[in-house]
């Protein structure tokens, strides 16, 4: 039978897989670490992944200009997604 510590320490291995994108990740970065999210920008009008203002912002100032809540944009769908996809 096994006890709360060892699945505690299996889930904590389980979490270490997946990377988790912050706010303060370059967009240009979060595409080259994770091409999945590209889709996940363009539909919430970040159509600009490829210029080169992309290059140098980071995801909140990115969603800052398109009028997006960051924090929700990384949680609930950038990193949900990489998440699920066991990245």
């Amino acid at each position: 039978m096994q006890n709360k510590a060892y699945n505690s320490l299996i889930n904590s291995r389980e979490e270490e897989k997946w990377q988790n994108f912050q706010k303060i990740q370059k967009s240009e970065k979060l595409i080259d670490q994770f091409p999945e999210s590209a889709p996940i920008l363009m539909e919430i009008g970040m159509h600009c992944l490829g210029c080169q203002a992309s290059q140098m912002e980071t995801l909140e100032e990115a969603a800052m200009v398109h009028g997006i809540d960051c924090g929700l944009l990384v949680e609930k769908k950038i990193n949900a997604a990489a998440k699920a996809m066991g990245k």
